[in-house]
């Protein structure tokens, strides 16, 4: 059986590293099941690398459970946390619990994951863990906010920002979130909350001393060769692969290399 204590024990903070991936789609999620991956994320991230938006603002509660349910049926054996989408949660707390509810009813997932860290989200959280729901916080950069934020940029720098993300990542724990997402802030911060607070930390751009790492995985398999952010560091060179694959494939058709009689009936 999935359990959140086996992947996200605070017990194991300090002694062994968490890795999440990001994944949003069947294919990919099947072979993530075949690794040792500890957790897959199906992020609202796939309004950019999925849907090619800017932001992660136009993704639906719909969209974000039908990509759920297609990595939940890629990935059975994995542990798996969906994110819930821009105004499906933060207009009131039965929204949230409704959306949540909805979520974890319709794909199976086993965890949801909110952004921010205000009072509100707060009570959310521990009102969502009374009746079952297990959530991942997320403070740092949070996509959903990126317009007050003015872009995609570091947050946490200087004395009374990184004072307020520590004190809402200490809120967020005390709440009963089992884990959060600390996007974008500096290593030295990243140091400072993952060793203040129960909860294990998973980091993106963030630094190494927290409790563990997400990346979303066409990012880490180099699929766009022109996105290369500091905290991102690519493992393939997918983009050529694909490119060189599908040229071959297209010089084979026009010349009547294929199909031949391997693969003829």
């Amino acid at each position: 059986m999935r359990n959140v204590l086996k992947v996200f024990s605070p017990e194991k903070k300090g002694k062994e590293k968490i890795s999440v991936v990001t994944c949003y789609d069947y294919s990919f999620a099947k072979i993530l099941n075949e690794t040792e991956v500890d957790s897959i994320l199906v992020g609202d991230s796939l309004g950019m690398v999925f849907q090619g938006n800017t932001s992660t603002l136009p993704v639906t509660l719909e969209e974000m459970i039908y990509h759920t349910k297609a990595v939940r049926r890629g990935a059975p054996e994995k542990f798996i946390v969906a994110d819930l989408p821009f105004l499906s949660y933060q207009t009131s707390i039965e929204d949230g619990i409704r959306s949540a509810g909805k979520m974890m009813k319709e794909t199976d997932c086993d965890a949801v994951k909110i952004e921010g860290g205000s009072d509100f989200i707060c009570e959310l959280v521990a009102i969502l863990k009374q009746i079952g729901i297990p959530v991942m916080g997320h403070l740092g950069l949070t996509p959903q906010s990126v317009h007050v934020f003015g872009g995609h940029k570091i947050q946490g720098k200087g004395e009374e920002s990184s004072t307020k993300l520590l004190k809402e990542a200490e809120a967020l724990s005390s709440s009963g979130a089992f884990s959060m997402v600390l996007e974008m802030i500096p290593a030295e911060l990243g140091k400072k909350v993952s060793e203040s607070i129960v909860a294990p930390t998973i980091g993106i751009g963030a630094g190494p001393d927290c409790d563990g790492q997400v990346l979303v995985l066409n990012d880490l398999l180099g699929t766009d060769a022109s996105f290369q952010p500091k905290f991102l560091k690519k493992f393939s060179n997918l983009h050529s692969i694909v490119k060189d694959a599908v040229g071959n494939y297209h010089r084979e058709v026009k010349s009547g290399e294929f199909p031949g009689k391997d693969h003829s009936f």
